[in-house]
């Protein structure tokens, strides 16, 4: 059997005193999250790895925060792949930050994180910069 790897994390909006922006950039984040492949069509990102709470209220106070996980065969061999295609989706995104945790059976546990220079960002196609941090919680697991 392959081994497996897990991939979880998260990405976070900015809090805004202006409640339209605030909704419209959490309409926007919504609409390209839709757009991703669901089912079988996803290698990499897929529409089901990814969650938010909708309206505001209890889970979405002022920071919209969307949730991802799901577990793959052996990721870390593709990881520049699918990094590559996390940033296009950031790309598309209003974000302030976003972590990237990948787990892996014979290599530990890696943290990835992306944060913006200004405090946020809106859809664009400028570099993101990237900050790796390599977390290793042991060696074999059985």
């Amino acid at each position: 059997m392959e081994s497996e790897s897990i991939v979880y994390g998260c990405i976070r909006d900015w809090p805004s005193g202006d409640r339209e922006q605030h909704r419209l950039r959490r309409t926007s984040n919504r609409r390209v999250l839709d757009q991703l492949p669901e089912g079988e069509a996803w290698p990499f990102l897929g529409r089901e790895m990814f969650s938010f709470c909708a309206s505001e209220g209890e889970g979405l106070y002022q920071t919209q925060v969307i949730h991802f996980g799901a577990s793959y065969r052996a990721i870390e061999y593709e990881w520049s792949l699918w990094i590559k295609e996390f940033e296009a989706l950031l790309r598309r995104l209003y974000w302030a930050s976003a972590v990237v945790h990948l787990e892996t059976e014979l290599n530990g546990v890696h943290t990835f994180r992306w944060e913006s220079e200004s405090g946020f960002q809106g859809p664009q196609e400028e570099d993101l910069r990237v900050r790796c941090v390599w977390e290793r919680e042991g060696g074999l697991r059985g």
